[in-house]
């Protein structure tokens, strides 16, 4: 069996691995993708070899670069390749991390709200950091409605339902630190005997 085959008999087992660490079930994943739940499972199993038209939505929708996705040898070179994500309603998200589970790094720049927009809460298993680096984020959670302004960080059970959403003041700029279900940022402040 040549490289190449063996590197494309590998990518089920991976698929699978990556899939079941972010905890989404075939269904969600097959949204997220549009790939048929039928396919994924078959790629998963090793039963169909992955085209390239099935790895870019796959990866995309793990946060892994292709070559991780397909287990390509190291080059060595240690920076990120930072590929902007754009959505629908003109938000921006960079990953900053790209290593499948543990917590991941996201860079989020979102447009100017527009007055009487209502956040739509949602919630799900993990952990949320965030700090503000420009603009004025909107952060409602639970019952409070709070804005944070440049400097200024919140942390919080991502359980508890929850939006973020810039300001009608401008767009805003922040950094985001997400984990699983207790795994927190943990952060250390500088004392003066540091110094």
């Amino acid at each position: 069996m040549d490289t190449t085959a063996k590197t494309l008999d590998a990518v089920g087992p991976r698929l699978r691995e990556l899939r079941q660490r972010r905890d989404v079930t075939l269904s969600d994943l097959a949204e997220e993708t549009g790939i048929s739940t039928s396919t994924l499972s078959r790629l998963e199993a090793g039963l169909r070899r992955p085209t390239l038209e099935q790895l870019l939505p796959l990866a995309r929708s793990h946060g892994v670069t292709l070559d991780e996705l397909v287990d390509a040898p190291p080059t060595g070179d240690p920076r990120i390749n930072l590929r902007p994500l754009r959505t629908t309603d003109g938000s921006t998200v960079l990953p900053l991390s790209r290593r499948p589970g543990g917590i991941q790094a996201y860079k989020f720049v979102l447009p100017a709200g527009r007055e009487g927009d209502e956040p739509v809460l949602r919630s799900h298993e993990g952990y949320d950091w965030a700090f503000v680096l420009s603009g004025r984020l909107r952060l409602v959670l639970g019952e409070h409605d709070l804005v944070l302004t440049p400097g200024e960080a919140a942390e919080f059970d991502t359980r508890t339902p929850h939006w973020f959403g810039a300001t009608s003041a401008g767009p805003v700029e922040f950094l985001s630190l997400v984990g699983k279900q207790g795994e927190r940022a943990h952060l250390r402040a500088t004392t003066q005997q540091d110094r």
